[in-house]
Parts: C-alpha cells; structure tokens; sequence
C-alpha cells in the first residue's frame, strides 16, 4: 500500500509564520517543528489558526511572513505529491463511483491507473467497505465518505499527511479503523499531523503536539511534558453510597465532573489545592471512600492555557460574557 521513505531524518518546520485577512491576524509569528515519522497533534478552538496553517503547506494560501520546509526545502519548492491533504469540508465527486474517483485523485499526483486502483481497492478492503467501489459517493453514508477521503489522501504514499478533524463524526468502529491506519502508516515512516476537537483521541494517539490560539503557540511537545508543566488538577473522590454525586461540581474551585466507575473524576481551576476539594466534602457530611490525585487531562491542559474548551468558539464566548 505505500513506498519506502529515505532514512534520512526530515523534519517539517513551521517558521515564524504570519498570516492576515485584511485586519484580522489569523498566524502571528507561528513556530514549531514536526520530526519524521511521528504523529503530531495540531490542537487549538475554532479560529486559532490550524486550518490556515496547513494550506499555508499545501501552497493552498501564501504566508505574509516566514517559511514551511519539509526537510529543508521550501514547500513553494516541493513537488506536490509531497503533501497528502484530508479537508474539514469534504470534496467528493458526488455522482462518480468511489473506485473512479479514488484513481483519478491519484492520477493527480502522477500514479499509474493500475496500480491506484489496486491500491484503492485494498484500502476499502482494510476500512471494510469493499462493496462500496463501484457506488456513487452520493449513495454512502458521512462515514464512509470521509473514510474514502482519507483514501483519497493517502493514495499517492505521500511523505506527509495534514488531517484537518479526521474523526470527526466516527462511530467508535470506524474510529478504530481510522487510529490503526495512522499507526500503520506511522510505522511506514510516514509524518501525521491533524487537528481535532476530540482531545482523548489526541492523548492518545499524539507523540507530540502544540496547542495554538489566535494564531499563536500557546504550548507544545510530549502529553507527559505538557502534564508535568500544568498547573491543572484532576481529583478521583469516590463517595459511600452514591456514585458520582452531580452536587460536587457546585463545590467552588471545580471547573468540571466527570463519573467514573464508583467516583467522580474532578477537573479543578487554576490554584486550587485537592485538600480543599476534600475538606469541602467532608464538611457536607459525606463519607468518602476514595480520594486520590491524578495527572490532568489533555482537555483540562488545553482549558487552563487557552481559557475555553477546544469547541468553543470567540462568537460563544462573546454572547455568553453579554449574557
């Protein structure tokens, strides 16, 4: 299904990109690099730049100021089967079939029609929709949709893939599918970099990431680091009797719940310290049977440094501060 990539170690940098429509700054001075074969993590709420930055890649747009090299070179520079690309909109020929589409997409990148379509055929073999090649893309369902697009990217074996919110909208068996092909591809030597809202997927599966607002770096490098660095605190508090009692999240100093398997999980603000958490428990008569403290989410990360969680846009934010 791909080629081989030279042993040479290549590196995607973003360097110090700026990028402005009309007044609005939606890159400023954006940096940070990309080893090979790694799955990177592009992370950041809606409008802080990710989108604009990978069509800066792709040549889709020009920057204002600063440079993106794979391995040195420029990307202007590159040649473009370099880049494989899966889109947040997605754009299938809506009355070609899945097989036609998929070997024209390929031919685009200089693939011969034979071995595209093998190729093609193989991949809805692993993604278990064999029986979709010869349908309409109009006939099938988003799911396998986005499933044939991210064929569609990947078809060519280029050196680096950008996925602008690929698991959006899977349901758990596809996502499956979806994580084992990036691993896979992964392990080919392949550079993944994709953007998601979805931020246990990201712990997950990232071996890197940077987390971006209003076109800025924020914070980056390993989940581990980045845990290590917070300031955020997740408390584990199982109470006799009850599982998850909803009452905790009004306990001041917590920004969020959530019920685990015989206690709640406690997302703390900034500053507050777990034994307050206890003791404001104790003090409603509560008998707890758990207490402990654990590393804090990815999600808790991203909402102490940014200020809001990953789908929240500055509309909402707005019209929630005039509330």
């Amino acid at each position: 299904m791909g080629r081989g990539l030279s042993s040479s170690a290549m590196t995607l940098e973003i360097d110090r990109v700026t990028k402005r429509f009309g007044r609005t700054v939606a890159l400023d001075r954006l940096a940070f690099s990309v080893p090979e074969g790694r799955i990177f993590g592009f992370l950041g709420a809606n409008g802080a730049g990710k989108t604009t930055t990978m069509r800066i890649c792709l040549g889709i747009l020009r920057a204002d100021e600063g440079e993106v090299r794979w391995d040195g070179v420029a990307s202007t520079d590159l040649p473009r089967r370099t880049f494989g690309y899966l889109p947040e909109e997605r754009g299938l020929y809506p009355r070609l079939t899945v097989i036609d589409q998929l070997v024209y997409f390929a031919s685009l990148y200089g693939e011969r029609p034979g071995q595209a379509r093998a190729n093609a055929l193989a991949w809805l073999d692993r993604f278990r929709i064999p029986d979709l090649a010869d349908r309409r893309a109009e006939e099938l369902s988003k799911g396998n949709q986005q499933k044939v697009q991210f064929i569609a990217a990947i078809l060519h074996a280029p050196d680096v893939l950008l996925m602008d919110e690929p698991f959006t909208g899977l349901d758990p068996v596809n996502l499956s599918l979806l994580r084992d092909a990036f691993i896979e591809l992964r392990d080919e030597g392949r550079t993944i970099v994709f953007s998601t809202h979805q931020m246990e997927i990201a712990e997950a599966l990232c071996e890197a990431l940077v987390i971006v607002d209003h076109g800025r770096l924020v914070a980056g490098g390993t989940v581990a680091e980045l845990k290590r660095s917070s300031r955020a605190r997740t408390v584990r508090l199982g109470i006799e009797g009850e599982i998850a009692p909803t009452w905790l999240a009004s306990i001041d100093g917590v920004a969020g719940l959530r019920p685990g398997a015989g206690f709640a999980e406690l997302e703390l603000m900034a500053g507050v310290e777990p034994r307050d958490i206890l003791a404001a428990t104790l003090e409603r008569g509560a008998l707890v049977s758990r207490f402990e403290v654990a590393e804090p989410s990815l999600e808790a990360i991203f909402v102490e440094l940014v200020g809001r969680s990953p789908d929240v846009t500055e509309e909402q934010v707005d019209e929630e501060d005039a509330a």
